[in-house]
């Protein structure tokens, strides 16, 4: 099937005819419903921005018309939890087992080896084009920032932020184990002044099988005690484990509390919480919600490295209890974490196919019409981005443009013939070929 030409006009206005529109980002209008997701619109596009949002056939007049036949219009989407400086690696260092320890010596014998800055940007820049033209418009990464890599890959990520103004908002939070707090203090130190000079946010990596106790305390509230004095928001790496001791979400929860901490908390993968006793998931969560936390899970990384046994088929999805997180009041978002590195083999930096994905591995259907807010307004609203990941009246017009008329539609088959338009222009949505990183592991 040839790829569809959308034909966007090369003019400051145009109206988006016959569109459908996500329900749960309708704001402030009125439409009518299509079915319990979605309702019928027209937009007006004017100088880069939504001037209009309306009944379909209100809008027209003299503007080109472009017609959307039913097709999906949502807006550019925004992925909370990457891994830009590892993207990439793979045709390097594979993950020699599938495993999270397989992937982390995998990780740490090619950082060692091989991320310079050339490398780091080079892999950084193809992941960005990637997600540019997927239809990406914001990204926080983790970035490892243990030993000499600090001062390699944070001011790249500077340099990253600028280079990409307009097109992708950057984000980077500093990866580095929990208890470095404890283990060397002057290493702490200076990492946490990198990261306030970035204007970074402070993070971490929690226990994976360990038990909270009086040591993941005294690391995780010296965290707390950094953040607070540099006005830095939180985003950690919790219990990305199936084991039982891994449990240090409700010691986060509790630390939001006790050390009075008012900026922003966020939580990665939890995957552990999903293996506990049903009370002690109900209180987990209750606690979560009290400290005001939000949670993101990585479920296409998570179902790749969890429940991996040789010759033993898996037991579990390895995602966190994301449903319930919802119900809770629990600002909960949906990313993509690795791409194409030991810890994640696959994947392309496209919140399309997440979602996608996403509704299958977390049984999203069936339970609710807001769940397309995990890639659109709850990460945008955690990363402080309030025009991003939302369709509104003077809003700037960064869409993607889709062929499937439901999310039935879009779920069942690749969006690959979507148009992204950033700013009301159409822009290429052809990703950067593979060939172009060869010179990368020839020198490797």
């Amino acid at each position: 099937m040839a790829k569809h030409d959308w034909m966007i006009p090369q003019a400051d206005a145009f109206v988006l005819a016959n569109a459908r529109i996500p329900a749960c980002l309708s704001e402030g209008v009125e439409l009518p419903p299509v079915d319990s997701e979605l309702v019928a619109c027209d937009l007006l596009v004017r100088n880069g921005n939504i001037a209009d949002i309306a009944v379909p056939g209100q809008l027209g007049g003299a503007h080109p018309i472009v017609d959307c036949d039913r097709g999906m219009v949502l807006p550019r989407l925004v992925d909370l939890h990457t891994h830009l400086d590892k993207g990439h690696i793979w045709a390097r260092h594979p993950n020699p087992d599938g495993t999270h320890w397989g992937a982390r010596s995998s990780v740490m014998a090619d950082r060692e080896a091989n991320w310079s800055v050339d490398d780091v940007r080079t892999r950084m820049e193809f992941s960005l084009r990637c997600a540019y033209a997927h239809g990406t418009s914001a990204i926080r990464t983790h970035i490892d920032s243990l030993g000499k890599q600090a001062a390699i890959t944070w001011p790249l990520i500077s340099e990253m932020r600028e280079r990409w103004r307009g097109r992708i908002d950057i984000q980077a939070v500093a990866l580095f184990p929990g208890d470095l707090p404890l283990i060397d203090a002057a290493q702490f130190k200076a990492l946490v002044e990198t990261v306030a000079k970035h204007h970074g946010i402070l993070g971490g990596m929690t226990f994976l099988g360990s038990k909270p106790n009086e040591r993941s305390n005294a690391a995780l509230t010296a965290l707390f005690k950094a953040a607070i004095a540099n006005g830095l928001d939180l985003d950690f790496h919790v219990d990305e484990s199936d084991a039982v001791e891994a449990r240090s979400l409700a010691e986060i929860a509790g630390l939001v509390e006790t050390t009075g901490f008012s900026g922003k908390v966020v939580a990665g993968h939890c995957c552990s919480l999903a293996l506990a006793p049903p009370e002690e998931i109900a209180e987990t969560v209750a606690k979560v919600a009290d400290a005001g936390m939000s949670v993101v899970t990585l479920p296409m990384c998570n179902m790749y490295l969890m429940g991996r046994t040789p010759g033993k088929t898996p037991r579990w999805r390895g995602v966190t209890v994301l449903h319930e997180f919802a119900q809770a009041g629990v600002p909960v978002a949906i990313a993509s974490d690795n791409t194409r590195d030991p810890f994640y083999a696959y994947g392309d930096l496209d919140m399309v196919e997440v979602y996608r994905e996403s509704v299958r591995i977390l049984q999203l259907d069936h339970t609710g019409p807001d769940w397309f807010r995990t890639v659109s307004t709850t990460p945008a609203d955690v990363m402080g981005l309030s025009a991003h990941g939302r369709l509104r009246v003077n809003g700037p017009a960064d869409m993607i443009l889709l062929r499937a008329r439901t999310f039935n539609e879009m779920v069942a088959r690749p969006q690959s013939d979507r148009a992204v338009l950033v700013g009301g222009k159409a822009i290429d949505t052809t990703p950067p070929d593979y060939r172009e990183l060869d010179a990368l592991f020839e020198r490797a």
